[in-house]
This record gives C-alpha cells, sequence and structure tokens, in this order.
C-alpha cells in the first residue's frame, strides 16, 4: 500500500469502529442498552398472579358454603313443612268440642241484673255488662244526691264538665282515655259521700263538621254544597249530627260513663245558645270585649 492511500484506510477504519457496525460483543464491547420498562418485573407478575388466585379460591369456598347452607336449610324447612302437615291432618282428626252456648241474660230492661244464674265458664263481656247500666239509670245514681232542701253534703262536692266530644264522627282511643279518667274521679268522690255531678253532652264543631259532610257529600254524590243550596246543605247537616250524635252517646254508656243524663246537652240546643248570646251582650255592655 502507497503512502498516498494510508490515511484513507486509517479514516474508514474508525468511521466503522464509530458506527459499531464491525465489533461484536464477543469482542469485548458492551451490549446496548434496553430502553427503560421494556421488560416486565418479573416478580411483581408472580405476585399479582398469586393474589388474583387466592381471591378466586377464597370466592369459590364461599360460593360453595353458601349452597351448602341453603341445601342444608331447603331439607330443614321441608321437613318443617311436613311436620306442620302432620300436626294439622292429627288436628284434623281430633273432634273439636262444641261450643259452650252464651249465658242467656233473661233480666228485663231497667231491673236489677239476675245473679241466680250460673256464671259462664269463660269470661263473656256481653254478658257481664249486660243489664247493669239501664239499671244505674234507673236508679238515678248518677244524679248528685242533696239534702231535702237541696243542700250540698257536708263532706262537700266535686263537679266535673266532660269536654264534649265532636260530632265529626266516632269516638276513639283518645276519648277513651279521658272518660275512664273523669268517671273514675268522679265515682270514687261518689262513694267517698260528696255531692258529684258528671256533665257530659256534644259539640257541634261547626266548621270542621261543615268540612266532613262536604267531603261525604263529594265522595259518595259528586255534589258541592252550593249544588244542594243553604237550607238543603244545612239539613244534610243535621242528619250527619243526629247519626253521629246518637252513636256518641251510645259509646259513652257502654264505657259505663256516670254521666248525668238529665243534664246533657248539644252545644246548639236553644238554652246554651241563648245563654251564650246573653254573656256576650253583657260583656259587651260591660266594656269587657269590643
Amino acid at each position: 500500500m502507497s503512502s498516498e492511500n494510508k490515511p484513507q484506510a486509517i479514516a474508514s477504519d474508525n468511521a466503522a469502529g464509530n458506527s459499531g457496525s464491525v465489533v461484536s460483543p464477543s469482542a469485548g464491547a458492551p451490549a446496548p442498552e434496553t430502553p427503560l420498562g421494556s421488560v416486565p418485573n418479573s416478580k411483581n407478575k408472580e405476585k399479582n398472579e398469586a393474589k388474583r388466585l387466592a381471591k378466586i379460591n377464597k370466592f369459590l369456598a364461599k360460593q360453595a358454603a353458601q349452597n351448602q347452607q341453603k341445601a342444608a336449610g331447603d331439607s330443614e324447612s321441608g321437613a318443617k313443612k311436613e311436620k306442620k302437615s302432620k300436626e294439622k291432618e292429627v288436628k284434623a282428626a281430633v273432634p273439636k268440642p262444641k261450643p259452650k252456648a252464651a249465658v242467656a241474660v233473661t233480666t228485663p230492661k231497667g231491673e236489677k241484673k239476675d245473679m241466680s244464674q250460673p256464671m259462664a265458664e269463660s269470661y263473656d263481656p256481653a254478658a257481664v255488662e249486660a243489664s247493669w247500666y239501664e239499671w244505674w239509670e234507673k236508679q238515678k245514681f248518677f244524679e248528685p244526691k242533696t239534702g231535702p232542701n237541696g243542700e250540698i253534703s257536708p263532706k262537700g262536692k266535686f263537679v266535673i264538665t266532660a269536654p264534649p266530644p265532636n260530632v265529626t264522627g266516632r269516638l276513639h282511643i283518645g276519648h277513651a282515655l279521658f272518660v275512664a279518667i273523669q268517671d273514675s274521679l268522679v265515682r270514687w268522690n261518689r262513694m267517698r259521700g260528696l255531692t258529684t255531678l258528671f256533665v257530659g253532652g256534644t259539640d257541634h264543631a261547626g266548621i270542621s263538621t261543615q268540612t266532613v259532610v262536604e267531603k261525604q257529600v263529594w265522595r259518595f254524590e259528586k255534589k258541592t254544597r252550593h249544588d244542594y243550596g243553604r237550607e238543603a246543605f244545612v239539613s244534610k247537616i243535621w242528619e250527619w249530627k243526629n247519626e253521629y250524635g246518637h252513636t256518641i252517646l251510645h259509646q259513652m254508656k257502654r264505657l259505663g260513663t256516670s254521666f248525668d243524663w238529665s243534664r246533657e246537652r248539644f252545644t246548639l240546643d236553644e238554652t246554651l245558645t241563648r245563654a251564650t248570646r246573653e254573656t256576650f251582650v253583657r260583656l259587651f255592655d260591660d266594656g269587657v270585649i269590643y
């Protein structure tokens, strides 16, 4: 090789060495670097796979336990049903005893109850309570006891005016509660010898009663008070009052309330209406109201 060609050969060799196309890894040169993240971490992969398999096994075990429990429950319920059906068959085979006839109440209305008849083997409210209230009323046990000239007992007096229930409907448990408490107090003081008075009645509750009647008329007849007219609708309200007012008084008697029925009033009775007008006129004349 001539001296002129030596620099060109050296330059070509250097260029080839820099490009890395000639030198192999076996010749001692470093291997090319791998890009970051291109190879997955084998340890993390194994851990994740183990966790996944553990979750699957846990789910399968739980499902198997539930299926086993369900099968046991089905067999148990089937056994219970079979047992109940057998019990029903046994009960059906046993002849039922004939119901015993209720004790007949032979006491005439208003007379003291005949207690000579044998008592029933079990409690029968209708038979136990029958006849007593009518006799109490006839004997006027609920009227206040006074002296020959109307004087009050030396032991004193005890008076309660029961809040009159509205004639908007039948009595409910709240009415039974206050009547039971008040009546107990009245009866206790009556037995103590005091002159007692328990006054009862019903309240017209004008607006509330009108509203109830209007709803009933619309519900069953699809009419309003304007369709009826004033006079006809007022008559409709009085029909309602007579029906439910009578029901309320009957309920009070069934509760055993010791009202003095000779003083029973309705808030629209003429005497009460006249007394109300008189009271308001006097209060106005005295300048108390305006």
